[in-house]
């Protein structure tokens, strides 16, 4: 690893906590999503502005220079210090017009000229109309700046048209981070002690411009019909305007609520609160309220967190309002007009469906602002300047069982999820069960901890259940314990296959996996009818690890068999350009090429492994595309001679290819294949198609699909299983 010293390093320009700023909370949020993902590989330090000579700020270690926003000269001995450190690549300024000394904050430019580094501008506010002043300072930053960074689309027209910034290359738009919370959490009115409330809520810092006054004013009728409601008002006065007026708004909202008889239905909560606070709050809100006077605000932090928690939201129609909550994602309403506040309120409380149309709407766009995101665009913009580092994430999410878990009952994991609920109506699959015992053994494996061999005798006794006489297996199972086929499909027989075998040589307990192989030596008599390839290649993989346990010539026939048929079918499809197994690519494409190289590990027999490359490869060039992988989509495949289908990608085929890599790797010891499968794992992390996590690290689930604009937000079984199974092979290969 780097000496400290020679890591690239970005210098983030801007407020930072413990000073009360939207800016700071901002940055700090920023440089953490970005150590979390980049660092140690990229490190990130804090030039932070303190206000009015003010240096009694207790920063943290992040902050490696202060700069008091009136001192002139200190813009220039700051930036000569910055030119001396090598290993400051790059300077991200965020600006805001009132966060720098002088005429609209002017003292900024001597610094921007004097500093040699490449220079990323992030405009916290595009002012319409501006003064020539302003327009004068944009002017220099454009002429300046390698990069500015918006966060609204309207900010880009503004800039062209009233600023008359021709150079457009230069912009680039990343939407405001937000934290990632679950759609759902558990008894959110009980944690904020309003159980029973319906409740209304309005957050960030105090002043005149919040307009809460009108939100105020429009409760006396709506209370008479709901009197359940309460307004929770909740953050401290900004302290610049404490300073000039001291407490004059909040005791003016205060009066107002005196004189309106709303004491029981209006709360004020006059402190700053933390990123916890808020998410606790916002969970627990129904209608998020964001009254505020300024039509051309352009950003707003406290409406991006509502957008981020799912909520169903009421804002005058600001510029960034009227741009992010398009397309039924909230409702606008006119400034100072108590009346249509009124009525947007008692809309949604009267019309559950359409607050729940909102809400989902919102969330949906809240997943492209999560942090891990954000922190990934900036990255991209920075490496477009500067090359600081891969944009592959080498430093994975810690691995977590907790959405796995909330899936599985005494039965087994439950199919579905309404986002990340279990929706027990689905009932239970054997394909995801077989696919979780593997998830759970190969946990137990890695980690050893006793609190997995419940949840792996839950799943080991799902196969045991659903197995028939014959060997065979059913695969549907209701919520009634009823099953609902005859028989499986020759994949879930696979899968079945794959996963006793897998636990016959685990190190579990030695009774599951005398359970295991019992299922397995049940299962086996049944193999020679298989007639799917990718069955028959999942049951070459539970030969594979039952083979390591019991070294049997019996065990070495079948696999052979199967290969032999799979081999057969390579010869029949491959061409020079096609080298694959059948005339189309569909699912879990990975294990076909993953059982071939596990066949040769059996039998020995070279063509199986020249097979597996040569397909693995051709794989490797179709869906690695720009360096990210590029999933078929299920939207009609991908055959031979027709067109490939991008969407609907699927976690189960990047959790194969991960899998298959590695396997590759662990057999050929051939490095490009470990460093595909962290390509394919950041599939996971969002480098893929529409650059956005599929984890979410909230829950430890991850999304059901990627489509061509979004994600499936339910967040069920095969594709937790998916993600783990891919992280945890990871863990596993790095602990060898």
């Amino acid at each position: 690893m780097k000496d400290k010293k020679s890591r690239n390093c970005v210098l983030y320009m801007s407020t930072f906590p413990p000073r009360e700023c939207g800016i700071a909370t901002f940055t700090k949020d920023l440089v953490d999503s970005m150590d979390k993902k980049f660092n140690p590989a990229l490190k990130s330090e804090v030039l932070a502005i303190n206000d009015n000579g003010s240096s009694i700020y207790n920063y943290d270690d992040k902050v490696s220079f202060q700069l008091d926003q009136n001192d002139m000269e200190g813009y220039i001995s700051i930036a000569n210090k910055i030119n001396d450190r090598e290993d400051i690549k790059i300077v991200n300024v965020q600006h805001e017009f009132g966060i720098f000394g002088g005429n609209s904050g002017d003292h900024l430019l001597p610094f921007l000229e004097k500093v040699k580094k490449p220079i990323v501008v992030t405009l916290h506010s595009v002012v319409p109309n501006p003064d020539e002043n302003k327009k004068r300072i944009v002017s220099h930053i454009f002429k300046k700046a390698s990069a500015v960074v918006v966060m609204a689309k309207e900010s880009i027209r503004i800039i062209k048209e009233d600023y008359g910034v021709n150079d457009h290359n230069k912009i680039f738009f990343v939407p405001h981070g937000v934290p990632q919370v679950p759609f759902e959490s558990e008894n959110p009115k009980e944690k904020v002690h309003l159980e029973g409330r319906t409740i209304l809520s309005t957050f960030g810092l105090m002043n005149k411009g919040k307009g809460i006054e009108y939100a105020i004013k429009a409760l006396p009728s709506i209370v008479k019909k709901f009197p359940q409601v309460i307004y929770l008002v909740m953050g401290e006065t900004h302290p610049q305007v404490r300073k000039k007026e001291g407490e004059s708004y909040r005791n003016s909202l205060v009066n107002l609520v005196e004189e309106l008889n709303l004491g029981d239905n209006v709360r004020f909560y006059n402190k700053y609160l933390t990123l916890a606070e808020i998410i606790d709050y916002l969970n627990a809100t129904d209608i998020y309220i964001s009254p505020s006077l300024d039509e051309n605000q352009i950003v707003s932090g406290t409406l991006s967190y509502a957008l981020g928690c799912g909520k169903a939201i009421i804002s005058t129609s600001t510029a960034y309002a009227k741009e992010v909550l398009a397309k039924n994602r909230g409702i606008l309403v006119d400034f100072k007009n108590p009346e249509t506040i009124r009525n947007a309120i008692l809309m949604l409380l009267s019309d559950s469906k359409l607050k729940e149309e909102m809400e989902k709407n919102a969330y949906e766009l809240g997943r492209k602002m999560i942090w891990p995101n954000v922190a990934a665009e900036y990255l991209r913009i920075l490496n477009s300047i500067t090359k600081l580092r891969e944009d592959t994430v080498k430093k994975f999410p810690a691995i977590k069982l907790s959405h796995l878990i909330s899936l599985t009952d005494n039965v087994g994991v439950i199919h579905h999820a309404k986002h990340s609920i279990p929706n027990r109506k689905t009932g239970y699959t054997l394909d995801d069960n077989a696919r979780a015992l593997i998830a759970a053994a190969k946990h137990y494996d890695i980690f050893k901890s006793q609190k997995n061999v419940d949840i792996i005798k839950t799943y080991l006794s799902f196969l045991h259940y659903a197995q028939k006489e014959n060997g065979m297996f059913h695969n549907l199972l209701d919520y009634e314990r009823k099953f609902l086929d005859e028989e499986g499909s020759e994949d879930s027989y696979g899968r079945a296959l794959m996963a006793s075998g897998f636990v016959v040589s685990s190190s579990v307990p030695e009774n599951i996996r005398a359970t295991a192989k019992f299922i397995f030596d049940n299962a086996i008599r049944s193999v020679y009818q298989l007639k799917f390839l990718r069955a028959k290649a999942f049951s070459i993989i539970g030969l594979y690890h039952y083979f390591k346990k019991y070294k049997n010539n019996d065990i070495v026939e079948k696999a052979k068999t199967l290969a032999d048929s799979l081999t057969y079918a390579y010869s029949e499809n491959s061409s020079n350009e096609w080298k694959w197994f059948e005339p189309y690519l569909t699912y879990s494409n990975g294990k076909l090429p993953e059982s071939m190289f596990l066949a040769h590990s059996i039998t020995k027999d070279k063509k199986y492994i020249e097979i597996a490359k040569e397909s693995l490869d051709f794989l490797s060039k179709t869906l690695i595309v720009n360096g990210k992988l590029v999933l078929i989509g299920n939207k009609g495949w991908y055959h031979k001679e027709g067109e490939r289908a991008f969407y609907d990608q699927q976690p189960v085929d990047a959790a194969s290819m991960v899998q298959s890599f590695l396997t590759a790797y662990s057999i050929t010891k051939k490095k490009t294949y470990y460093s595909n499968a962290v390509l394919s794992f950041n599939w996971f992390l969002g480098k893929n198609s529409i650059n956005q996590m599929m984890y979410d690290e909230a829950t430890g689930g991850c999304f059901d699909g990627l489509s061509e604009e979004t994600i499936n937000l339910n967040q069920g079984a095969e594709s937790t299983i998916s993600y783990l199974l891919a992280r945890l092979s990871l863990e596993e290969i790095g602990r060898v």
